[in-house]
């Protein structure tokens, strides 16, 4: 018998992924160049050249077993130490190679970390708006994902809903900054503020609480903004790390999960991801992968253009009389919906080409979602489109 739960599921298939689809077969019809579609957060620019360069050096010159092989269930050995430094440069940590477990891409990373500190029925919490996989990733795990409201004034921590939420059976909480979909970014006084309160509530509860940071945009933050790493806030921290936006490889899967070196039991964590490993069927990323990246491990691909694409976005929409809080990163921006049901707005954008992602998937209803990681010139032409949407539905 197929497990039903699985069968239900797929009357929940992801929002994102459908209205993708649907831009993609109006192009068929009108030319992908004429559909503005920032529903997906597929980045938009090249992978580095010196990636490329290393792939086909390595191609042409490295043992073809060493490169195709099953690297070790924790991944390679000296991609795992040269992260460790990388992150001990770049952030004043103290990492070693044993703090570090690759993975497929911060999906991967954050299903590993969510396993090693939970167990059934234990409460993770985390903070709207927050990206809808989150769902599958903590609740098929056993543990219970539960969601703090919004802040919407500034999109940082809603402390006071977050106090009343936390109880005892709280083990972990999952944070994502610079984040999808708002583009907020946590600052010093918010990541001291909640590190204070997670240290305080250890004591009190007698157990470990754990702290998993999902932050796959980490290298995209504009200038001015504060974001600051995570892990420097709070011992009994997970970062969780992909390589999908900083080096433009989302296709490629590669990640890891860095255990903070103060955290209980540090020196396991990665083990005992090898051991969760067995039964998710991970079983290590790609070598070949693991290797080149290690080669770029401090290198990004030419990410400026996302802040050029926000701030045209930005302007416009304030301009049209859009409430907006102005990210501080990635290649999202959150503006607040012109009617209360966002599900009903982004409908009515599509007469105009507008592929729009509403936010009640992301626990926020109200505001839409749009992912610019799109080519300047295609955000600039946008503009007439949404200048006639909004004149047209709501003037």
């Amino acid at each position: 018998m197929i497990r039903q739960e699985y069968k239900e599921m797929l009357n929940g298939k992801s929002v994102i992924r459908e209205l993708f689809t649907f831009a993609t077969e109006r192009g068929k019809e009108i030319g992908y160049d004429n559909v503005f579609d920032y529903s997906l957060g597929n980045p938009s620019v090249p992978t580095p050249a010196y990636f490329n360069e290393c792939m086909i050096d390595m191609l042409k010159n490295e043992d073809p077993v060493k490169l195709h092989g099953y690297s070790p269930s924790l991944g390679i050995p000296e991609v795992r130490a040269t992260i460790a430094d990388s992150l001990n440069r770049r952030f004043g940590m103290n990492y070693t190679m044993e703090h570090i477990f690759m993975t497929t891409g911060a999906a991967g990373a954050v299903a590993h970390a969510v396993r090693c500190v939970t167990k059934p029925g234990d409460t993770v919490l985390t903070f709207a708006p927050f990206f809808p996989e989150y769902k599958p990733y903590i609740n098929m795990t056993g543990a219970v994902l539960k969601v703090v409201p919004a802040n919407t004034e500034n999109f940082q921590i809603n402390f006071e809903k977050f106090e009343e939420m936390f109880d005892e059976n709280v083990t972990a909480v999952l944070v994502n900054t610079p984040n999808n979909p708002t583009g907020a970014t946590y600052s010093a006084a918010t990541l001291k503020k909640l590190a204070d309160f997670l240290y305080d509530k250890q004591k009190e509860y007698g157990h470990d609480i754990f702290l998993i940071s999902d932050e796959p945009y980490r290298e995209i933050v504009f200038n001015g903004a504060d974001a600051p790493y995570v892990s420097k806030f709070y011992d009994n921290s997970l970062s969780c790390y992909s390589y999908s936006k900083s080096l433009s490889l989302p296709g490629e899967r590669i990640g890891y999960v860095a255990a903070n070196p103060k955290c209980t039991d540090a020196p396991l964590i990665a083990a005992i991801c090898s051991q969760i490993s067995r039964g998710t069927g991970h079983n290590c990323p790609p070598s070949i992968i693991q290797l080149a990246v290690a080669k770029c491990v401090d290198m990004t691909s030419d990410l400026s253009v996302y802040e050029t694409n926000m701030e045209i976005l930005y302007k416009e929409l304030v301009s049209l009389g859009f409430e907006v809080v102005k990210p501080g990163g990635t290649f999202y921006i959150f503006p607040k919906a012109l009617e209360d049901d966002a599900v009903a707005f982004c409908e009515k954008a599509k007469k105009y080409d507008l592929v729009l992602v509403p936010s009640d998937s992301f626990g926020c209803p109200g505001y839409f979602r749009m992912a610019y990681c799109v080519q300047t010139e295609k955000v600039e032409r946008s503009l007439e489109a949404l200048r006639k949407f909004v004149k047209n539905e709501y003037r």
